[in-house]
């Protein structure tokens, strides 16, 4: 575990140098999830569908929430490699508009997900038919921000999306979220990351939101975020399996893309890494293998 501490950086999006003086100061033991209700039927699951006359172009339209991140801007990306047209939310109009090169089939739009569903149903607009969520809190001593954005952003998001119409999410999280009930709070990472406003706790309240909300989920659970191109196969568990490992963005990116495209991977929770040692699958098998919640 040490070493999967030290040479990764263990969870989306964070980058986080903590001393070895600080402490956490609350009693991980006695964290119990915040209680709320949701009443809401699943939507129907909605096909991306392709748009374009005969032998022109094919595009479909993906809103991201945290493109400019590090693995928001491999999902935009890939999304225009496979021919979608992308509609990047960032907070930072300028910095995005350094951080990709012109394309036609992208646009750019101000979207702060703390600034709540109003202002984001309004940067998703009408013309958005999935969303990809990669958000994810600047670590600061604000014990709150977590709050703000991985789990209150996350919500306006999922409330956004319910206002358009948009029927298809899929969020990038992160192993060990649930890792009380896994009898994880000894785990290094663990503690390690809830030491700054109980992130994981944060994201796993979120996704319990999602799953309540009725909408077309998937929720994406990396392991070790790791910058370096692919190396190994993917390998995909059910959910409050994996409580170590480690995977490229580019493999995480490519999931959230793929999860678009094949219904095995609605409504499910998926936990990833890598592995020299995985058999190639394919993604209908990845999917396939999980069952749904």
């Amino acid at each position: 575990m040490a070493i999967f501490l030290t040479k990764t950086c263990i969870f989306h999006p964070l980058s986080i140098s903590l001393s070895k003086s600080i402490t956490p100061n609350f009693p991980l033991y006695k964290i119990h999830p915040i209680s709320f209700s949701v009443k809401a039927t699943k939507m129907e699951e909605s096909e991306i569908k392709e748009v374009g006359e005969a032998g022109g172009s094919t595009q479909k339209k993906i809103f991201v929430a945290g493109a400019t991140g590090s693995t928001g801007k491999r999902i935009v990306e890939q999304l225009l490699a496979k021919g979608y047209s992308v509609k990047a939310g960032v907070r930072d109009f300028e910095k995005a508009k350094t951080a990709f090169s012109t394309n036609s089939a992208l646009e750019i739009v101000k979207a702060d997900v703390t600034e709540g569903s109003d202002k984001l149903a309004e940067a998703i607009s009408d013309d958005s038919e999935a969303l990809i969520c990669a958000t994810g809190f600047q670590r600061s001593w604000d014990l709150l921000a977590p709050w703000k954005v991985d789990y209150y952003g996350t919500l306006n998001l999922v409330e956004a999306c319910r206002k358009r119409g948009v029927k298809r999410f899929i969020l990038i999280s992160s192993i060990l979220v649930n890792g009380a009930a896994m009898g994880q709070l000894l785990n290094p990472a663990y503690i390690f990351l809830n030491v700054f406003g109980l992130v994981l706790v944060a994201k796993l309240q979120a996704e319990n939101y999602i799953r309540k909300s009725g909408i077309n989920y998937t929720i994406v659970r990396p392991g070790g975020l790791k910058n370096d191109p692919p190396s190994g196969n993917i390998i995909m568990e059910p959910e409050d399996t994996l409580s170590g490992g480690s995977i490229s963005r580019d493999q995480v990116a490519e999931v959230a893309v793929e999860a678009l495209n094949h219904p095995e991977a609605s409504y499910k929770v998926v936990e990833i890494i890598a592995s020299p040692d995985a058999p190639k699958r394919s993604f209908e098998e990845l999917f396939g293998a999980i069952k749904q919640q």
